[in-house]
């Protein structure tokens, strides 16, 4: 019995349709990115094992892909390297390495695979690219801000309409935990289980709360917060009806202001408070406050956000198309010296799966590989179709070429299948008298026309 075809589970192959949709939304994310002034930046695949660890919290490390040493080395169980987790903290090596040579803010965008050994399911994968976006070297809230106006417009141009920017701080949280009373040592991994309150509900939290040693009443008043702000925004959607975003801006303040009511006089608190009222005002300005939802639950698990984090949501999908935030301790990690830092990270894959899903790619974009197709009338004339797919080629065109003198009939049927839309023909009598026959595949009609000007009756054909 042979091997198995197919791929590790968690990993994919991707067929030419696959990789044309996944180019096309890379594509736009670059584009509307390098609109906000970000460059490119590439990293290796894999880090030193040093590099990663102890940066992505306790469920993070079990995630990591190591890598055994080589040799003599591999029946020992030793690890030295592993594959990248995520594009943000091979960011702070890079930044930490390379510091005097990048610009004061250094805003760049990286779009790679990352490796995760988690357990798949539907939109999550073991292999996935991550379209990355951040700011280096300034702690202003206009960073945040910004990347949530490039993120917003990436899905915007891509067809996104229904979806909403979550925005929390991990310092407001840091202040929530302690007014309830969930001890300094507990707060991780209370921020952890707080995460899963829209994918448990409150039961599957109180419980996890319980089994991580926090007391009955902190978790209590906890989940009676985040009931109460429920209560809040279901009255706000009864007001405003269908479009949240109406009237967002009253509904966050309402909620500022009762986090500010629970927490008192805790200053962390009430710093994080500021900070996501700044992103408010700047995001008015920017345009995109209409799809910012302040939400005190938003945990994210990673343990190195410092500031602002930052979740993506579409209704009725479970899980983020992106996620991030204020990370301004990582780099120091590595350099000793304190740089400020922002992210966002936007999940292609799963972008790429709800738009297949909902047919929001072009319908161009997965018609045709080809423009046109060049046949083979005989073995006596491949030096001309050749030359003929040269020139066509040279004009602009994107063109095929059969690689054998077949039967026309199964030509045009390769063609066909293929979805190419158009088919020359350079047979004995066209190349005597100089000309070219081109056939329709979507009418099957055929004309023929003067060599010099094939090019140019293909393309007035495509626009018609």
């Amino acid at each position: 019995m042979g091997s198995s075809t197919k791929p590790a589970r968690g990993m994919r192959d991707f067929l030419p349709a696959e990789v044309r949709r996944r180019e096309y939304v890379i594509g736009v994310i670059k584009e509307v990115y390098e609109r906000y002034g970000f460059e490119p930046l590439e990293t290796p695949a894999v880090e030193n094992i040093e590099t990663l660890l102890g940066k992505y919290g306790e469920e993070g490390n079990q995630l990591i892909y190591k890598i055994l040493k080589r040799g003599v080395h591999e029946t020992t169980g030793e690890v030295d390297l592993a594959l990248r987790y995520d594009l943000t903290v091979p960011l702070a090596r890079v930044v930490a390495e390379y510091r005097d040579k990048l610009p004061k803010f250094f805003k760049r965008y990286q779009i790679q695979p990352v490796w995760r050994a988690d357990r798949p399911a539907r939109g999550r994968f073991r292999e996935f690219y991550q379209c990355d976006v951040d700011v280096i070297g300034s702690r202003s809230m206009v960073v945040e801000t910004e990347l949530i106006a490039a993120a917003t417009g990436a899905l915007e141009k891509l067809g996104f309409k229904d979806f909403v920017v979550r925005l929390n701080h991990r310092e407001a949280l840091t202040g929530l935990l302690a007014c309830a009373g969930v001890p300094l040592e507990h707060h991780e991994a209370t921020l952890i289980v707080l995460d899963k309150l829209d994918k448990v509900g409150r039961e599957g939290v109180a419980k996890e709360l319980s089994d991580r040693g926090i007391t009955e009443a902190a978790g209590k008043r906890l989940l009676d917060f985040f009931s109460e702000l429920a209560s809040l925004e279901h009255a706000a959607d009864i007001a405003i009806g269908d479009d949240p975003a109406v009237n967002r801006q009253g509904l966050n303040s309402a909620i500022l202001g009762r986090l500010v009511e629970f927490m008192g006089t805790n200053e962390k608190g009430a710093k994080g408070v500021e900070e996501l009222r700044s992103i408010l005002e700047y995001a008015l300005a920017s345009g995109v406050a209409g799809r910012i939802k302040i939400d005190p639950s938003l945990a994210r698990g990673l343990s190195y956000y410092t500031g602002a984090i930052i979740e993506i949501n579409v209704k009725d999908l479970a899980g983020s198309l992106g996620g991030g935030g204020r990370y301004d301790n990582l780099v120091g990690m590595f350099s000793g010296k304190d740089v400020p830092a922002c992210g966002f990270s936007l999940g292609v894959e799963r972008i790429i799966v709800v738009m297949t899903e909902l047919d929001m790619f072009p319908a161009e974009l997965v018609a045709s590989p080809a423009d046109v197709m060049v046949t083979v009338w005989n073995e006596d004339s491949i030096g001309d179709s050749l030359a003929l797919a040269r020139e066509l080629r040279a004009s602009g065109l994107r063109v095929d070429l059969y690689p054998e003198a077949d039967k026309l009939g199964k030509q045009f049927k390769y063609a066909s299948e293929r979805g190419i839309p158009a088919v020359v023909v350079l047979g004995d009598d066209e190349r005597i008298r100089g000309e070219v026959a081109i056939k329709n595949m979507s009418t099957g009609e055929q004309r023929t026309v003067k060599r010099d000007v094939v090019a140019a009756s293909i393309r007035q054909e495509a626009n018609q």
